[in-house]
């Protein structure tokens, strides 16, 4: 039997981490839940695949990150898809939102995929390219997943003058991992372009001029700091 170098296995070993990642890659996420359906919360992030059984008065809201579809189910066994869930046995309400689903997508991907990847030598961005808008928020109060602890920054760059500082207390966040504006009444300005940051983290956002605000579907305002590497 001929001897396969180590070395040659590295490629394919890491094309498999890579696909494992990525069919766990999250396509939704749980924007409400009623009752207590086994195995989901709201806030968490469904990938494909994922079976929720649904008891008789107990009902779940799923915002779909790229489709932009919004689905409350009742009752019955719902299989999260890649764009839309599968319900047997159970009634769906479903309707299109506003949501920048390719590029949440995308960077959903990114998130899993680098889990299981090593990169060396990665480009620094240009001022030009850091200062470009990396999503779209449909909802003048944007809902932002961080950590606790820390000031989170939002501060708007196209025009002066607009910035907050929020200290990331237990008290200020929403299921202990999100910033919520809605909570608090406040509201960011239609056409604006802003940068979050907290401490190394940071994304370049606009918000829509046609943006409302409020407790807006969440898959249309949500803003995701990816952990520091």
């Amino acid at each position: 039997m001929k001897h396969i170098p180590a070395v040659e296995l590295a490629p394919a070993g890491a094309a498999i981490v890579a696909t494992a990642a990525f069919a766990e890659v999250p396509v939704a996420v749980v924007e409400d839940v009623t009752g207590k359906p086994a195995g989901v919360e709201f806030m968490d992030y469904v990938s494909p695949g994922k079976v929720i059984q649904l008891g008789a008065g107990e009902s779940i809201v799923l915002g779909y990150m790229k489709s932009c579809w919004h689905e409350t189910i009742t009752g019955g066994t719902v299989t999260v898809g890649s764009e839309q869930s599968d319900v047997k046995q159970g009634k769906v309400e479903r309707s299109k939102v506003s949501c920048d689903g390719g590029r949440m997508q995308l960077t959903a991907q990114q998130a899993a995929q680098s889990a299981g990847m090593v990169f060396r030598d990665r480009p620094r961005p240009t001022a030009a390219a850091a200062a470009k808008p990396q999503t779209t928020l449909f909802g003048l109060s944007p809902l932002i997943e961080v950590k606790a602890g820390g000031t989170l920054v939002i501060e708007r760059i196209d025009q002066p003058g607009e910035r907050r500082e929020v200290p990331l207390d237990g008290k200020a966040l929403v299921h202990g991992s999100f910033y919520d504006f809605a909570k608090g009444g406040e509201a960011l300005t239609p056409g604006g372009t802003y940068r979050a940051s907290l401490g190394t983290q940071q994304v370049v956002f606009k918000i829509d001029a046609k943006a409302k605000p409020g407790a807006t579907p969440v898959v249309g305002r949500l803003l995701r700091l990816a952990p520091a590497s």
